[in-house]
């Protein structure tokens, strides 16, 4: 957890600003037509994952992750999961609404769980991180855009939102071997008889990579990952449109598939 020390009284109003701003990005979380938009400027990353953690905070628990490698333009992608895991036949997400059809937003990927904490303020190896990774599995990342339409966020708007994270669904075990060598996975997506392809490749070469950069990057800011959270590493095709309740069948070729519906979470 971050600790900011404050000298002035302009700082401790910023200070109440980020919480009152991590308070309305939490509030948006639960409304079917989200409207993330703020009227505070952030102005470093730093304080962004600050309004992250006290949203965390907020919600109590902290179920995963989501991570890429550092990008080129210096930009970090990393942002806590705080909705509860998903699991089995029926999927709750809030839906996105497009020409007045009801659609869940999702991204396959690879959900990696820890086995054991991982305690803050320290460097961790390559060998360390492998050997707390109990388990992997097929997973999507459940996608909510919470911004305005006619709005145009910064990336530390985004970065501080959560990076349009709603959830995340844990599909069936894959071998942890097969996990750490999928930078290619083709997938076919099925709904009322109708198949979406991709050839999907992952976008940091490998599943595995950034989970050591971001266990560390954490560690460093005084951030404590807990045994159980998941962490997921990017989509290996982008966002994925599927229609409600109907079911949807996931094939990660060569790997494996899983049947599931996706149901309203407000309703």
């Amino acid at each position: 957890m971050y600790d900011f020390y404050f000298y002035d009284d302009a700082a401790v109003t910023y200070n109440t600003h980020l919480t009152e701003l991590a308070q309305h990005l939490f509030a948006q979380r639960n409304y079917p037509n989200p409207n993330s938009d703020f009227a505070v400027s952030l102005q470093s990353i730093e304080q962004a994952i600050r309004v992250q953690q006290k949203m965390a905070e907020l919600n109590g628990h902290v179920t995963g992750w989501k991570c890429l490698v550092p990008q080129a333009n210096d930009q970090l992608i990393v942002a806590p999961i705080l909705q509860a895991a998903e699991r089995g036949q029926l999927c709750g997400i809030i839906p996105a609404i497009k020409d007045e059809q009801s659609l869940a937003l999702i991204e396959p990927e690879i959900a990696f769980i820890l086995g054991q904490d991982i305690e803050p303020y320290r460097h961790y190896s390559h060998d360390e991180i492998d050997a707390a990774i109990s388990a992997t599995h097929m997973a999507l990342e459940l996608i909510q855009n919470r911004f305005s339409r006619d709005s145009q966020p910064s990336y530390l708007q985004k970065l501080a939102d959560g990076l349009s994270n709603q959830g995340v669904y844990i599909g069936p075990q894959i071998p942890k071997s097969v996990a750490y060598q999928a930078s290619h996975v083709d997938l076919v997506v099925t709904a009322n008889n109708q198949q979406q392809v991709f050839n999907g490749k992952h976008p940091c070469e490998l599943p595995q990579l950034p989970i050591y950069w971001m266990i560390n990057y954490l560690a460093e800011q005084g951030i404590t990952l807990c045994a159980g959270q998941a962490i997921i590493t990017g989509s290996y095709c982008g966002v994925v449109k599927v229609p409600m309740t109907a079911e949807v069948t996931i094939e990660y070729k060569d790997i494996g598939q899983f049947t599931v519906s996706f149901v309203d979470a407000l309703a």
